[in-house]
């Protein structure tokens, strides 16, 4: 019994010495004092033993048991020690060296410029409308004055999947929708991505956003639309600044008006982005004309309304200065970082 004491205790040493995981400290625990181990057997078998033999033998297995526990206890600390210091020294950082530069976004300009139209004109009291960007041609020129064949279509050329359903051409066609959908009292904002079959230059693109608005109310004149642009103008550029129309056309809106305001460059005093006018040109506008009021369910003899089209692109460029057009669509980062938080 002593010489099996003996070898079990040389061979757990022999295996500690070679021991380089944690896991062949569990594993020798496991074979020597777990159930079915080696010491475990010898325990098993003392009832072979003769009464004044069995206390000795347990006193001699006992002891060689807590003496090998403490054998693994020992290694598995040194072990862990090691692993956990191998572990540090694969993980380490070298502070001394500089980190990755995060670099933080901003919105692009387009954004900030259609955030802060939809702020100024919902402070006014308009509601946010949207609708689809593949139309139906009843809703893109039919209600808005613009019957098939009709030669103002040839201005607003888009891009058609068959012969009623194009691209928009403007965000107007939600104006009809809203009409034929909501009645009088009548306060919205359209803004979106519309289409037409332009040439890429510095001022025209096949795809660009626009943000209408219209009104229908009772006694509503083109004193409320003068009003209401010349607050618009006034908190996108500033104090001092006014509008001024100018005689056009439009087949939806009767009379109709091109919107200049104040040059914001120069206050109204003349420079090269005036052209020395001292005006800039921005949206076109309008008394909604009293037939598309009728064709979209609305008694022209009680209600009037106005309505006007910015350019998203357009009052950007002359917000920012920016010369050309492409440069908002090209996601050049050196052009696009410079509309950092500080010019919002």
């Amino acid at each position: 019994m002593q010489d099996k004491l003996n070898e079990i205790r040389e061979s757990v040493r022999s295996t500690l010495n070679k021991a380089k995981e944690s896991s062949h400290i569990e594993d020798l625990r496991v074979h020597v004092l777990g159930r079915k181990g080696e010491l475990t057997a010898l325990l098993k078998g003392m009832g072979k033993l003769s009464p004044e033999e069995r206390p000795v033998v347990g006193q001699k297995v006992n002891a060689l048991r807590q003496e090998i526990e403490g054998w693994l206890d020992e290694k598995s600390r040194e072990l862990a020690a090691k692993e956990r210091q191998a572990r540090l020294n694969a993980e380490t950082l070298d502070i001394s060296i500089p980190g990755d530069e995060v670099k933080v976004g901003n919105p692009h300009p387009l954004s900030t410029t259609l955030e802060k139209i939809i702020d100024i004109f919902v402070g006014m009291g308009f509601s946010v409308a949207e609708g689809p960007e593949v139309e139906l041609d009843r809703y893109n020129f039919e209600l808005l004055n613009l019957p098939k064949d009709h030669p103002a279509r040839d201005a607003q050329d888009t891009f058609y999947f068959n012969e009623n359903i194009l691209l928009r051409t403007h965000t107007s066609p939600v104006q009809a929708r809203t009409m034929l959908a909501q009645k009088p009292p009548i306060r919205v904002i359209c803004p979106g991505r519309v289409y037409r079959a332009d040439e890429v230059d510095a001022t025209h693109s096949p795809v660009f956003s626009q943000c209408e608005g219209l009104v229908v109310d009772e006694g509503v004149t083109m004193g409320d639309l003068k009003g209401t642009l010349d607050t618009f103008a006034r908190e996108l550029y500033g104090e001092g600044i006014r509008t001024r129309f100018r005689p056009s056309f439009f087949p939806f809106t009767e009379p109709s008006a091109e919107v200049d305001v104040t040059c914001a460059a120069c206050k109204g005093e003349g420079c090269r982005i005036c052209k020395g006018t001292g005006w800039i040109e921005i949206l076109g506008a309008g008394m909604v004309n009293p037939h598309v009021l009728e064709m979209c369910g609305i008694d022209p003899k009680r209600y009037t309304g106005f309505a006007f089209g910015i350019g998203i692109e357009r009052v950007t460029n002359l917000k920012y200065n920016v010369p050309d057009m492409r440069l908002l669509f090209e996601n050049d980062l050196r052009f696009l970082s410079q509309f950092g938080k500080g010019r919002v």
